[in-house]
């Protein structure tokens, strides 16, 4: 039965090596899935200037209701006319004719939010790429990597057996030298089966985390891009009196969902710092120990990770804090709630095995004294009903 068992192991850990490249691979293309969020925001902007002719529809009929009503109050009043409120449908519909430019305007003003945090991620991700690599020839220079891997990739008997017996591998018999390879193989598998698991656990981690900037990002960028081709119905629709607010929640809506990314690129720079942090934690147990294994820093890094992808969706809550846009986020709603149910899930059956190991240890307590004072309660009413 134990045969089967390490054979079993083996063939999962064979399985699961292709599959911890493909997932080192499926990281780094979901991050340049980015640029092409940005390329399809610029190819949908022309849309917008579809719906310029209906906007000025809009304002042109309102434009028409709005000075007629103004100007017949004031002669009905005898009064001169005010010709300052009245250019209000006339910036607006101009606005309305210029709006791909209107657009590029507030685009301009906020681009440099985005310039600036994508410069904090990048200088984080620079120093991350460089403690990788610092960690990983921290590993080289170990005697397990030297051992079991080395430059080959199938490691060093010789060297194994000069440091397990301090001997050299020449004085050993036929028959140890089978023995003596099987404990090998069996050392090196339990090397690399090790360090491919905390590495595959890692691996899916940040893929689950590049996923979930990812799919902040798309929301945001399908939200402007619905924002931006609505903008001129918007504009004409606010030239009608009752509905001058369309202008201000449009504008603060947009600006609001503007701002996730800048929010996002903050958050993710939080979280790099972190991994740095952790990094070098990793790197000085390597140096003290002479390996890397399962620790509490690990646990540490994976449970900042878990925290990292469900803090970005928090991001448009940060963003309500700069600038506060009304309303609900139905989409933002359902992709959160999709992500944390698995959370839920997880938690509830955890707090219910506690709960039962609670229960176990007290045993049936709980239930002896809602019992006693159920039938205290029942007493109770029984004689205030009875006038006792």
């Amino acid at each position: 039965m134990r045969k089967w068992v390490i054979v079993a192991i083996m063939v999962v850990v064979e399985v699961s090596v292709p599959l911890l490249m493909r997932a080192q691979g499926l990281g780094v293309e979901i991050h340049s899935l980015h640029s092409v969020l940005d390329a399809l925001y610029d190819d949908m902007m022309p849309l917008c200037s579809q719906l310029i002719g209906v906007g000025r529809g809009i304002a042109g009929f309102a434009a028409t209701w709005y000075i007629a009503s103004r100007v017949w109050r004031h002669i009905a009043n005898a009064e001169p006319i005010d010709f300052y409120p009245l250019f209000r449908p006339f910036v607006l519909g101009f606005a309305i004719m210029i709006f791909p430019s209107v657009l590029a305007m507030i685009n301009g003003v906020m681009k440099p939010t985005i310039t600036a945090t994508f410069g904090i991620v990048k200088n984080s991700d620079k120093a991350i790429e460089t403690l990788l690599k610092q960690k990983e020839d921290a590993i080289k220079k170990t005697v397990s990597w030297q051992m079991y891997v080395g430059a080959s990739g199938d490691g060093d008997r010789d060297k194994w057996y000069q440091y397990t017996f301090d001997e050299n591998s020449n004085e050993e018999g036929w028959m140890e030298g089978v023995g003596n390879s099987v404990r090998f193989a069996m050392s090196k598998f339990h090397y690399n089966m090790k360090n491919t698991i905390k590495e595959w656990l890692s691996e899916i981690l940040k893929l689950f985390y590049e996923a979930a900037a990812l799919c902040i990002n798309t929301i945001r960028t399908f939200h402007l891009v619905v924002l931006a081709i609505l903008g001129p119905l918007v504009f004409g629709i606010a030239v009608f009196d009752g509905f001058q607010h369309t202008l201000t929640v449009w504008i603060a809506r947009y600006l609001n969902i503007f701002l996730w990314l800048p929010v996002a690129n903050i958050f993710g720079a939080i979280m790099g710092k972190i991994q740095e942090n952790m990094l070098k934690l990793d790197i000085n147990q390597i140096q003290d120990n002479g390996d890397t294994f399962f620790s509490s820093t690990d646990m540490a890094y994976m449970i900042f990770m878990i925290i990292g992808i469900a803090g970005y969706f928090t991001v448009p809550s940060i963003a309500n804090y700069i600038i506060h846009a009304g309303g609900s986020n139905s989409l933002l709603h359902r992709v959160t709630t999709g992500f944390t149910s698995a959370t839920r899930s997880v938690s509830s059956s955890t707090s219910s095995a506690a709960g039962s190991i609670v229960r176990d240890v007290y045993g049936d307590a709980r239930n002896v004294m809602q019992g006693g004072l159920g039938g205290q309660g029942g007493d109770y009413f029984k004689d205030r009903l009875s006038g006792k």
